[in-house]
């Protein structure tokens, strides 16, 4: 009888975006290529113009062997050059460092729409995305906040959330690590409380819960923010406590999952890091980014959820004050890559 052979489980396929050319984006993906812990976990596709990612990769010391194609299917995964696919026709090596140019803004969307494209068709499993800049977006006509809103708009859905998730370690006490996910996204502050309603509130409460299941945490607990000092203490500060999330955590409850609130965030927040909750549902941005920055700045990762595809993130800016000099890590990038291979391999 033949001896069966089982076949190699291939690592997944992984869009490395640079970003904005003109910030740290291009150094930290070629710093990232080369670690050997996101080589063990991906095969990595980098997307963007070649030449900046050769520049690149000679600034930090690594002569990096490039594999330039024209589409994610030209692609030999079994050569060890790494690919590099650039779907833009702007000349992004043009692009001065460290000031907002409107042809980085277009670079940086175009990266991010070609490589959602390809994830929309299976021709790649996950995106990592370095960061964009929202004025340089702007400067190139180009009217979004940020990465999920396009992203949001590229796979045509309304029930999207942006998360901050730390792994687990130090100093968290849950086994699952701490997911911190955003009822409103980047918006001013004066406009969060129009923004909000209970179905928002509910379907992120619903997002952060299918999240956790997929990262291993079968009994997700979640912990819902209040919006007001003191959770508005009885209404004297607000009463959207009363008459936007309780409801809200109410019909959570009622669709099986195990939230709680809403709670004061410097509470809450702090009881979660203690391990009493594996994910949270704030109201707004700072809300959640701030204490989980603090904690663990460099290994947060942001995902976006409620997106047929895989995407994440590190949790820092393009950084153009250091941009280009040598200086910047890769470590958050590294972690979001490694993020991104553990989810797309969970879908």
């Amino acid at each position: 009888m033949p001896r069966l052979i089982r076949e190699p489980i291939m690592n997944p396929r992984i869009a490395l975006t640079l970003g904005d050319v003109a910030g740290i984006g291009p150094e930290i993906v070629a710093r990232a290529v080369v670690d050997e812990r996101l080589r063990q976990c991906c095969r990595p596709v980098v997307v963007g113009h070649p030449e900046v990612f050769r520049r690149a990769s000679k600034l930090i010391g690594v002569d990096c062997e490039i594999q330039v194609v024209t589409s994610v299917a030209e692609i030999d995964w079994s050569l060890p050059a790494i690919p590099c696919w650039n779907p833009s026709d702007v000349n992004a090596s043009a692009v001065p460092v460290g000031v907002i140019d409107a042809r980085a803004g277009r670079a940086a969307y175009d990266y991010l729409v070609a490589s959602t494209q390809a994830a929309l068709h299976g021709e790649i499993d996950a995106i990592t995305t370095a960061p964009l800049n929202k004025a340089a977006l702007h400067a190139a006509g180009l009217d979004y906040p940020g990465h999920t809103e396009i992203l949001a708009k590229e796979c045509g859905v309304r029930e999207f959330a942006m998360m901050l998730y730390l792994p687990p370690g130090e100093p968290l006490r849950g086994p699952f690590g701490l997911g911190v996910a955003h009822v409103t996204l980047h918006t001013s502050i004066r406009s969060v409380p129009g923004l909000l309603n209970a179905l928002r509130i509910r379907e992120t409460i619903q997002l952060v819960d299918g999240f956790l299941k997929r990262v291993g945490c079968s009994a997700p607990r979640v912990g819902v923010c209040a919006l007001n000092p003191h959770g508005g203490e009885g209404g004297l500060f607000g009463d959207e406590e009363s008459t936007l999330i309780e409801p809200a955590v109410s019909a959570a409850r009622q669709i099986g999952i195990n939230a709680t609130g809403p709670i004061p965030a410097d509470a809450l927040l702090r009881r979660a890091v203690h391990g009493e909750f594996d994910g949270v549902a704030a109201m707004y941005h700072d809300q959640g980014h701030i204490a989980l920055k603090l904690i663990g700045f460099e290994r947060a990762v942001n995902v976006t959820l409620g997106l047929p595809i895989v995407r994440t993130s590190p949790s820092h800016g393009t950084a153009f004050d250091i941009a280009w000099q040598g200086k910047a890590r890769a470590c958050g990038f590294v972690e979001a890559t490694m993020c991104a291979a553990l989810l797309s391999s969970r879908r």
